[in-house]
């Protein structure tokens, strides 16, 4: 029978664990390198997640990949990121979830909080006039979120403090911005 599936016992054991192993390298580099692995990629950037793609594929499938190898390598993937979402919502899921890094607070520009998000000003600028932000003054505050997304509220209502409740370096957002609490 296995012979038919085109891969035995064994072979599907390694397939198994290396894609577990994939899968905990690739979590930690991308902790490791911050939510900044995680924001918009330059075209270049893309190119490498598609060749690092095609790498870590052969990795997990191994020399010859044959379905049944990538069906179990698939499942295995899918299964971690059930296993992860578990995690994250028990009580020490804050272990996995990167924290929001506050890059401008009012039109200041945080510049710990670039250094620390791996960022450079002329990003933060290009996602601001992204967002259609035509002067700093507009900004109430700047945040790299966990995903790697750059949220970015602008002035006129008052921010709820409880949506900034994760974000670090919160006095030094001008308390005029934010709704009393």
């Amino acid at each position: 029978m296995w012979h038919n599936l085109g891969i035995t016992p064994s072979e599907a054991l390694w397939v198994v664990l290396s894609a577990l192993g994939i899968y905990a390298a690739f979590s930690l580099l991308v902790r490791g390198f911050g939510q900044r692995a995680l924001a918009s990629w330059s075209t270049l950037d893309r190119a490498i997640v598609i060749a690092l793609g095609a790498v870590l594929g052969r990795v997990v499938l191994g020399y010859t990949p044959t379905l049944a190898a990538g069906v179990i390598g698939l499942a295995t993937m899918f299964g971690m990121l059930r296993v992860e979402g578990y995690l994250r919502r028990s009580r020490h899921g804050a272990y996995l979830t990167s924290r929001p890094i506050l890059l401008m607070a009012g039109s200041e520009v945080v510049q710990e909080g670039l250094r620390k998000a791996h960022i450079l000003e002329e990003e933060l600028f290009f996602k601001l006039r992204q967002s259609g932000i035509r002067n700093l003054t507009e900004v109430a505050v700047a945040i790299l979120e966990p995903t790697g997304e750059v949220s970015i509220l602008r002035r006129g209502e008052r921010i709820d403090p409880l949506l900034l409740s994760r974000v670090p370096n919160q006095s030094r957002i001008p308390r005029d911005l934010l709704l009393p609490e």
